[in-house]
């Protein structure tokens, strides 16, 4: 990991920095998915969280549930979700440009004042490459996708995974460390200036002193 690489994770195709953490306890909840599955995502939930140093609430006071997984068939389908739309703007067309483009995941995020993060809304099809994914690898790839506003191409070309010999699915430490430094209470819960990599960086390397 180098400074650039750790900017590179918050630097959006246009080429502007957007950095931002959630600034409230995650309050989490999903629909679409069997008891199994969900026991699945509360773990990966907790080991984000966990690693952040971030608390996870029953409710949150503004929005009640504040984290939302969405599990489907069709992107259709969200258009019957009673006021779904009230949350997610221009959620008729939104859907319909994924359903064009063939979709199977698309992250909604909502900021605070402050610029953090104060809700996210995953949505996941579940087409053919989705379904033969793993539900520990599914929940964990998402979890850590929903912990930060990352870049819109930050795993394009790699995944924040790792598979051990024995099949075994890892948050790669890096990441890891990545998450952690983000959440150093020294840092801002947003920023725009790519000088906030560096910081990023720093405080990676301090933790690895540590």
């Amino acid at each position: 990991m180098t400074p650039e690489k750790v900017t590179e994770f918050f630097t959006r195709a246009d080429g502007s920095y957007a950095f931002a953490r959630w600034g409230r306890p995650l309050a989490p909840v999903a629909f679409g998915i069997d008891d199994a599955t969900l026991s699945v995502l509360k773990g990966s939930l907790e080991a984000m969280a966990a690693l952040a140093g971030q608390n996870i609430a029953e409710t949150d006071p503004e929005l009640g549930s504040n984290m939302m997984f969405f599990f489907f068939k069709e992107w259709s389908e969200l258009r019957d979700v009673p006021k779904l739309d009230k949350l997610v703007p221009n959620l008729g067309p939104l859907t319909r440009k994924l359903e064009k483009n063939q979709a199977n995941q698309y992250r909604f995020f909502r900021f605070d004042d402050a610029g953090g993060i104060k809700a996210c809304f995953v949505f996941l099809r579940m087409d053919e490459h989705l379904s033969k994914v793993s539900a520990h690898t599914l929940c964990l790839s998402q979890s850590v996708q929903s912990i930060l506003l990352w870049s819109d191409t930050a795993f394009l070309n790699a995944s924040p995974l790792a598979i051990l010999p024995d099949e075994t699915t890892l948050l790669k430490p890096e990441i890891g460390a990545l998450i952690r430094a983000a959440y150093d209470p020294a840092l801002p819960s947003h920023s725009s200036d790519p000088s906030h990599g560096l910081r990023l960086f720093a405080r990676m390397s301090v933790d690895k002193m540590d």
